[in-house]
């Protein structure tokens, strides 16, 4: 017999079950990076393996997101979220037993299809556990785990391969698996999407034309940009893209809504969070190098000194999600990410080989803090943009955005660093290295921008309450009275 709901759909029980996941989930985008010389000595591998052992995630991440919601929406999120634990967690084992550097890569595949599952349904479940007054902190304390996986990733990976082995950064993946999926069970409610069945046909588009444009961008500096294969792929994967389009316009129960970007609020959110994660992504993946590679540190040192940027999400995040309850996401969101550009382009400014550490910190905390003032408000901007049974595809779509964005700035800044500079020398690194953090501020700054494109929300009836703009509220009542199969809209707290 199930139990109440009030003892099931507790928001605190559901901030640590999604939080833990979802941890788990952003951590392996990057904890494998400080790993790859021990591995290499173990399981041998020239660099392209070895690239593949950090890509073969992304990609499937990435591609399979909205898959992942979908599914959620089809089948019960919950169900979902729990199968998604469980395939992350035997992955992660296979890929501490891997006997050679090909199954590494196959089970780091296999873990990314896991992350997409559980990602996009852990909003989702956290939303709908959460009151709306409360939604802004809640998910405040959500981005800031989010942005501490993202930025321990480094340090964690160093710390565990030099004190133990390798094999321990997936080994430690086991336990909390094991311990999320019964406590999944026990006081997560279950929930389903608007839509009665799957929709193949947008679904298989979707992630085949994600599939050929992401794969052309991480294989793109090792084949050459002008390539035919890259050409092809970037061809093919756009043309898929616009045959998705074209389907989902027409479907009788799209998986992607269209509608949903004629709210200003979901374009400009998920605009800024892609050009956030490919100026932040690919600083993150330099700077972390040059700290080891020019300026000497091991990988466990190199991440300690990363920790003015790692732990100030954990102080400011919850904080700045309240602010977002009060004065509402948009001012948050937009400040984080001025902050951020402010951080990345303190860094261009000062990069020297023999730069000292301490002209380093002030950009490190500033970058720190803008990344919590965006994590925190974000989540809550895309899911109160959208309609509650809806929540499920805009999370999807959000998180698919930003793990492209990543993939893009590690592809784009890297192009420019190689062409600029090289693994040479300390001062033909940092002569690659400038130009490309100065592409990464930029890309922040394009974001913060976008960001302020997000339109104001009006308050009504107290501190705690607000109102959609003007302009998204026609879009909806145009969306109410067109002819779709999408079920009831719900009511708003926030566009």
């Amino acid at each position: 017999m199930d139990q109440p709901a009030s003892r099931r759909g507790s928001a605190v029980w559901a901030l640590i079950i999604t939080g833990v996941a979802s941890f788990m989930a952003a951590l392996d985008n990057l904890v494998v990076t400080t790993a790859l010389p021990a591995i290499r000595d173990d399981l041998g591998g020239g660099l392209e393996e070895l690239e593949w052992t950090v890509n073969a995630y992304t990609l499937s991440f990435a591609v399979l997101l909205m898959l992942g919601a979908a599914l959620g929406d089809r089948f019960g999120r919950r169900r979902m979220f729990i199968l998604g634990i469980g395939l992350f967690t035997a992955a992660s084992a296979a890929a501490a037993l891997a006997p050679g550097v090909g199954g590494l890569i196959a089970a780091r595949a296999v873990q990314g299809a896991g992350a997409a599952l559980l990602m996009p349904l852990s909003l989702t479940l956290l939303s709908a556990a959460t009151p709306p007054a409360r939604r802004g902190a809640i998910f405040g304390v959500w981005g800031a785990i989010q942005g501490l996986a993202v930025a321990m990733g480094p340090l964690i990976g160093g710390a565990v391969t030099e004190h133990i082995s390798w094999q321990w950064i997936f080994w430690l993946n086991i336990p909390l698996g094991i311990a999320l999926i019964p406590l999944s069970r026990a006081r997560l409610l279950e929930s389903r999407g608007p839509n009665g069945r799957l929709d193949v046909l947008g679904t298989v588009l979707a992630s085949l034309g994600l599939l050929g444009i992401v794969l052309s961008l991480v294989r793109g500096n090792a084949q050459g940009w002008g390539s035919p294969q890259i050409l092809l792929g970037f061809t093919a994967g756009a043309a898929l893209l616009v045959g998705f389009v074209l389907y989902e316009r027409r479907a009788p129960q799209p998986m992607l809504p269209l509608r949903l970007f004629r709210s200003r609020t979901f374009s400009a959110v998920n605009a800024a969070s892609l050009l956030m994660s490919l100026g932040m992504f690919g600083a993150i993946f330099l700077l972390a190098q040059f700290l080891q590679l020019v300026q000497g540190y091991t990988p466990m040192q190199a991440g300690l000194r990363m920790l003015p940027w790692t732990a100030v999400p954990m102080l400011v995040a919850p904080l700045a999600g309240i602010l977002s309850d009060r004065f509402g996401g948009r001012v948050i969101v937009a400040t984080g990410l001025s902050l951020m550009t402010v951080g990345l382009g303190w860094f261009a400014l000062i990069t020297e080989p023999d730069v000292s550490y301490a002209a380093q910190v002030p950009a490190l905390v500033i970058s720190g803090t803008g990344m919590a003032m965006f994590f925190a408000p974000v989540a809550s901007l895309v899911m109160g943009s959208v309609r509650s049974e809806e929540q499920g595809m805009a999370s999807g779509a959000n998180n698919a955005l930003r793990e492209i964005g990543g993939t893009l700035g590690v592809a784009v800044l890297a192009l420019v660093f190689a062409s600029y500079g090289g693994y040479g020398a300390p001062d033909h690194f940092v002569d690659g290295l400038v130009p490309a953090l100065w592409v990464g501020t930029a890309a922040l700054a394009l974001s913060a921008i976008a960001a302020l494109l997000v339109p104001r929300v009006r308050r009504a009836g107290g501190a705690g309450a607000a109102t959609a703009p003007a302009e998204d509220q026609a879009a909806d009542r145009a969306a109410d009275v067109a002819p779709v199969t999408e079920g009831k809209a719900a009511p708003m707290a926030q566009r």
